[in-house]
C-alpha cells in the first residue's frame, strides 16, 4: 500500500474494509496501518464503492468518501444478534448484581444479597429500546422472553407489533417515566447525537439503569455521570463512549455501578464469515448491474 504506484491505483473500483484491517482502531484514534489504507481509498481515482466490516458508518472516512461520490456501505446485522446478546447480558448483570459479587469474590468475601439489598424481579418491567434495526429486533424478543414488557423509540416512531407502544425519537422523552431500562441500539445520526441528556434521564423512574450499544455520543456522557453519581441513575452497562479508547481518566472506570466493555459488544468469531457472506452477496449485485449496489 505504502509504494501504490499511479498506475495500480487506477485499477481500484471496489474496495473491503475488514476486521483484520481496522484491528484496535476507533473512529478517534487511528493506526498508522489503517492510515496509509485510507490513503489508498482517497488516492483512487476510479473507486466507486467500498464496503466495511462494521454496522455503522460514522468513521469520519465514510463521509470523506461519499463527499467525492465513493458509495459507502456497511455489514448491518452482520453482529445484531451478538450484540443483542451482549446488551441482554449487561442488562442481566447488573439486574442480578453480579458486580457485587465480583467485588466480594475478589475480597474472598462471602457476601449474600439479603444484607446488601434484594434486587427487583424483572418480569412486569419496561424496556424502552431505541433504534428499531437487526439490533432492537433481537433484542425485543430477547427482554420479552424474561419478562420485560417493550416500548421501542425509533426514528419514523409507526408502531410495531412487538412493542405495547412505539415513539419518534423525537418523542422519547414521553416514554421515559416508564424505562425501568433504557436499551441504546440505534445508528448515530442527527436526530440520535446527544438525545439522552440529563433532563432525559431525570424522567427515569427511581432504579432504572440504562445500557448502551449503540455509539456513546447518543448519550452527554457528563450528564450519565453526574446521574450515576447522584443515584438518578441506579446503574448502566456502557460499551461505547463518547471517545474510544475511553480515557484512563474517567471516572466511569471505577463506579461500582456501572460495567464498562471496549466497544465489544459485536464480537465473536462467526462475525467474519457472516461479513463476507453479506459483502460476497453486494458483489454479485455490483457485477450484474455495473456498478450499483444496495445501501447499505
Amino acid at each position: 500500500m505504502e509504494s501504490a504506484s499511479a498506475e495500480a491505483l487506477l485499477d481500484i473500483d471496489v474496495a473491503l474494509i475488514s476486521r483484520d484491517i481496522t484491528g484496535l482502531s476507533t473512529k478517534h484514534v487511528v493506526s498508522d496501518s489503517l492510515e496509509r489504507f485510507y490513503q489508498v481509498l482517497r488516492s483512487a481515482p476510479r473507486l466507486k464503492w467500498v464496503h466495511t466490516h462494521s454496522a455503522g458508518l460514522d468513521r469520519p472516512i465514510f463521509g470523506e468518501l461519499a463527499a467525492h461520490g465513493v458509495n459507502v456501505t456497511a455489514s448491518s446485522g452482520a453482529n445484531a444478534e451478538i450484540v443483542a446478546h451482549t446488551a441482554l447480558a449487561g442488562m442481566l448483570a447488573l439486574a442480578r448484581r453480579l458486580p457485587y459479587f465480583m467485588r466480594a469474590q475478589a475480597r474472598h468475601e462471602w457476601s449474600s444479597l439479603i444484607a446488601a439489598g434484594l434486587p427487583r424481579d424483572l418480569k412486569g418491567q419496561t424496556a424502552v429500546i431505541v433504534g428499531w434495526g437487526p439490533i432492537g429486533r433481537y433484542l425485543a424478543e430477547l427482554v420479552k422472553v424474561v419478562g420485560l414488557d417493550v416500548i421501542v423509540a425509533r426514528h419514523s416512531g409507526l408502531p410495531v407489533p412487538e412493542a405495547k407502544a412505539c415513539v419518534s425519537y423525537q418523542d422519547l422523552d414521553r416514554v421515559l417515566p416508564q424505562a425501568d431500562w433504557l436499551i441504546l441500539a440505534c445508528p448515530l445520526t442527527d436526530s440520535t447525537s446527544r438525545l439522552v441528556d440529563g433532563n432525559s434521564l431525570s424522567l427515569m423512574p427511581s432504579g432504572a439503569s440504562l445500557v448502551n450499544v449503540a455509539r456513546g455520543e447518543v448519550v452527554v456522557e457528563q450528564d450519565l455521570i453526574a446521574a450515576l453519581r447522584s443515584g438518578a441513575l441506579s446503574s448502566a452497562f456502557l460499551d461505547v463512549f463518547e471517545h474510544e479508547p475511553l480515557g484512563g481518566e474517567s471516572p466511569l472506570w471505577d463506579m461500582e455501578n456501572v460495567i464498562v466493555t471496549p466497544h465489544s459488544a459485536g464480537h465473536s468469531a462467526g462475525n467474519y464469515d457472516r461479513v463476507i457472506r453479506i459483502f460476497l452477496e453486494k458483489l454479485n449485485d455490483w457485477c450484474k448491474q455495473e456498478g450499483a449496489v444496495s445501501v447499505p
